[in-house]
């Protein structure tokens, strides 16, 4: 069965295409994605019109895409942008008037739960109890349990787009800006970190997005060009030393490090304090990079779905 995944994120829209059947790991057949950082297409509460137009532009193309790939089946799902927009239900209206496509808003819940059901497939029950982190545009999702649905799901708005937003007004960032940045990252945290506690000490700690992948580069993790069965972690101490240095860098000077592409380096310092604080707080030393997040869950739930 091919399968199309269209994933209306807050930094990124991705259709994933994929080969799939119960029973087995789906196979990526094609991506097809544009940074439209539809989060910035925000005025006061509302995303735009250009940015709807943009929305609606991008999935008609992918629409085309997977038709001509063979799709039998696609599934789209939007994330913060769209669930945190005063006008959200006015987009989903707009874009299924305009293309037919219905998008399903999960909520920040949902994002962890089916973000852990991806690491649970990919790492296995030998991982024990596992604590998955994940990064995104506009939140941190934090999920821990011991079996495929977590016992605490967790998102919290620390997303990498969303916290430079907020506090990041110079390039490079002001020193007061960088100390508040932190501070909120820190108690935004620590104001849900008994709920991961109680669940237990995780065995395995895993995180998952473009940010820590980014940042497990930068303090020389493996390229992604060696594909996803090479072993990437990012330690606590990496970050210690690498959030200093990204907070006197130009948006322009973080491009040029490996692995980080021109879209994400000026949300590479919030993200770094975002996993930071996240791994102080939680007392994680070092995470294990995992290549199946969010799109996976879902492609994953979906299969689990059709043969109930």
């Amino acid at each position: 069965m091919r399968l199309g995944v269209l994933d209306v994120g807050s930094n990124t829209v991705h259709l994933l295409v994929v080969d799939a059947h119960h029973g087995a790991a789906p196979l990526p057949a094609h991506s097809h994605k544009t940074e439209m950082r539809l989060a910035e297409h925000l005025v006061g509460e509302r995303i735009s019109d250009v940015g709807i137009d943009k929305l609606v532009t991008f999935v008609r193309s992918a629409q085309d895409v997977a038709e001509d790939l063979g799709v039998t089946q696609m599934h789209a799902f939007a994330t913060s942008a769209i669930r945190e927009a005063a006008n959200g239900e006015d987009v989903l209206t707009t874009v299924r008037e305009r293309t037919g496509v219905d998008l399903t808003v999960l909520s920040g819940p949902d994002e962890a739960r089916l973000t852990f059901l991806a690491v649970r497939r990919w790492f296995g029950w030998s991982s024990g109890r596992l604590l998955c982190l994940d990064i995104g545009g506009g939140s941190l999702e934090i999920a821990v349990g011991a079996d495929e649905a977590p016992d605490v799901a967790i998102s919290v708005p620390l997303g990498a787009g969303r916290t430079t937003r907020a506090f990041v007004h110079h390039d490079p960032p002001q020193s007061d800006e960088v100390r508040a940045m932190r501070k909120h990252a820190r108690a935004t945290i620590a104001d849900v970190a008994h709920r991961v506690a109680r669940a237990g000490e995780p065995r395995h700690v895993v995180a998952t997005s473009k940010t820590f992948r980014s940042l497990a580069r930068i303090a020389g993790a493996a390229p992604y060009s060696e594909g996803p069965f090479a072993k990437r972690y990012l330690a606590r101490d990496d970050l210690r030393t690498w959030v200093p240095k990204l907070a006197t860098m130009t948006t322009k000077e973080r491009a040029a490090l490996p692995g980080v592409s021109p879209g994400r380096a000026g949300q590479l310092l919030a993200g770094a304090v975002v996993a930071e604080a996240a791994m102080d707080i939680l007392a994680v030393e070092r995470v294990e990079i995992g290549p199946w997040a969010l799109r996976e869950g879902i492609i994953l739930e979906l299969l689990d779905g059709l043969h109930r």
